[in-house]
């Protein structure tokens, strides 16, 4: 029954070092019944049938291997919309929501979206911003093709143009998002076993200080101004460099965390 189900998941789960046992075993027993989560809490004596209870107990196996519940629903929610992803692609984190809300605030009429991956901004962009011009580019052809399924399945697919590479040459944007890689390679060993056995590597790590993604863009002739996402402790060092890229001046925004999560540079 499903209070027994959710209890045994829970108690492995948490055996492994899971973050949140209890709200992954319910994600998981919500997709494998094909009920909401309401509808499990308000039937805890129910019969979960054989052929989802086998499912279940086969995403239960994936997760102690700490394959991230994402990547084993195949969907991740990000502002409004939910996209599609696998492991060609991170998943859409929360505090990159910032970059989104910027251009809300900005309204500008043409956006690049550099290293889109599952195009979570230039999607949120296109369907929040109706006027604006949106471009989603990425060097990898993996991450471009779960952009583009997901700007099909969202109806957006008119409303961005992909480029596969990093800057498209000879084309300004007025306002150029990046959540590029920023993880340094001393801090590879600390982060989660999700992110470092399961999550692009190429998507995430930029050299001995984090910033090597950052400095290629930066030493391109970048028009326009540009909003960066960054990690913890590198927005000063950012900052210097688009102040040495020609930007005019520099501003630094906080996630609700209290990091210095975005560093735009205004020209």
């Amino acid at each position: 029954m499903t209070r027994e189900a959710l209890s045994a998941s829970t108690d492995a789960l948490r055996a492994a070092g899971i973050d949140e046992p209890r709200l992954d075993a319910e994600l998981l027993l919500a997709e494998a019944t094909g009920w909401d989560r309401a509808r499990l809490a308000a039937n805890p004596e129910a019969e979960i049938a054989p052929a989802a209870a086998r499912r279940f107990g086969e995403m239960v196996r994936r997760r102690l291997r700490r394959e991230p519940v994402a990547y084993i629903l195949g969907r991740r929610g990000f502002r409004h919309l939910e996209l599609a992803v696998d492991r060609r692609v991170l998943i859409p984190r929360p505090e990159t929501e910032m970059l989104v809300e910027l251009a809300l605030e900005l309204r500008p009429g043409s956006v690049l979206d550099l290293g889109t991956g599952s195009g979570a901004i230039a999607l949120a962009v296109a369907s929040e911003l109706a006027d604006c011009a949106v471009i989603a580019a990425d060097t990898s052809p993996g991450a471009l093709e779960v952009a583009r399924a997901n700007a099909e399945r969202l109806g957006l697919a008119g409303r961005v143009r992909f480029f596969e590479g990093s800057l498209p040459p000879a084309e300004g944007f007025d306002l150029v998002l990046a959540n590029l890689p920023y993880v340094a390679e001393s801090e590879w060993a600390s982060l989660q076993p999700e992110v470092t056995e399961w999550e692009p590597r190429e998507a995430l790590l930029a050299g001995p200080d984090g910033l090597d993604a950052i400095r290629a863009v930066l030493a391109e002739p970048v028009r326009g101004n540009v909003a960066l996402e960054v990690g913890e402790g590198q927005a000063g060092s950012v900052g210097e460099l688009l102040r040495e890229a020609g930007f005019d001046s520099v501003e630094v925004r906080a996630d609700l965390a209290g990091i210095e999560r975005v560093v735009i540079g205004w020209r």
